[in-house]
Order: structure tokens, then C-alpha cells, then sequence
């Protein structure tokens, strides 16, 4: 997770997404899925202990398939545009749930014991020297849309 703050972004945070299942299931399926945080109220969610996406958090889903597109809720508020791609085969009937949160274990091994999420996310600590190649491109991609 990285925020976006004027024309540069933080230092990168890691998430860790849990799913539980529960059904008569048979098949498997890949899903790459990006998720836009619209505003620091769905980030400061985020990065709370854990946040079920949908009910603690106001999430606005684009369809799971090959096709694309962003959709927000009637009242244009969603805190999270998400889309996602889904390939392969499922069949059952899935009764699931998921939560997603800081990944304290990945966190802890880049910046230290004493470093919050919050401080990561909200441009309170550097990126670690690993992290400086994709501060530097995802800055370098807002430049280059600003017209400098």
C-alpha cells in the first residue's frame, strides 16, 4: 500500500489479505485484484488491525471477469474502488469471508519493530533503500501526467 501525498508517495506498506471459505467447492481460480483507496478515512481503515472489506469499509466493486471497469455506490462515496480479474474454473455453492490488514510480520522485517503502519503510509518514515525503485516510478508517472 502506498499513499499518494501532493506529487510524491510514501514509503511502501505491505497488506496481507486472509479469505476462509466454506461450501461444497470443486475447481480453482486466480484473481489479480487492485484495490484505489479514495481518501485517508479508507486508508486510516486499512490500516486498522483488520477490516472486513464491505462491511467495516465502504468498497465499490468492478466486475470479476475478463472485462474491466470501476464502479463506485449510488452516492459516488465508496472509499475503495476495486477491480479485479478473475481466470480458471469454479463450481459449488462458497460461503466466504475475508479481511485485510497490515502484514506485521513483512512490516516489522522492512522497517523495524518501532515503526506503525500509519507512519509508513502517511510519509513519516523513509522507504527502505529496496523500496526506492518504486517510489521513484510511481513519483515519475505522476510527473509525467502533470505535464512537467
Amino acid at each position: 500500500m502506498n499513499c499518494r501525498q501532493g506529487e510524491r508517495w510514501s514509503a511502501p506498506l505491505f497488506m496481507q489479505l486472509a479469505k476462509g471459505s466454506w461450501g461444497f467447492q470443486i475447481g480453482g481460480t486466480e484473481i489479480d485484484l487492485v484495490l484505489l483507496v479514495m481518501n485517508r478515512d479508507g486508508a486510516e481503515k486499512l490500516l486498522k488491525d483488520k477490516v472486513s472489506l464491505g462491511a467495516d469499509a465502504s468498497i465499490a466493486a468492478g466486475p470479476v471477469g475478463r472485462a474491466g471497469a470501476v464502479a463506485t455506490d449510488a452516492q459516488l462515496s465508496a472509499q475503495i474502488l476495486s477491480y479485479s480479474r478473475a481466470r480458471g474454473v469454479f463450481a459449488g455453492i462458497d460461503i466466504s469471508g475475508g479481511v485485510l490488514g497490515p502484514d506485521k510480520d513483512s512490516n516489522t522485517d522492512a522497517y523495524g519493530p518501532n515503526v506503525e503502519p500509519k507512519e509508513a503510509v502517511f510519509g513519516k518514515v523513509p522507504a527502505p533503500p529496496e523500496a526506492q525503485p518504486l517510489v521513484k516510478e510511481l513519483s515519475r508517472q505522476i510527473v509525467g501526467t502533470s505535464g512537467k
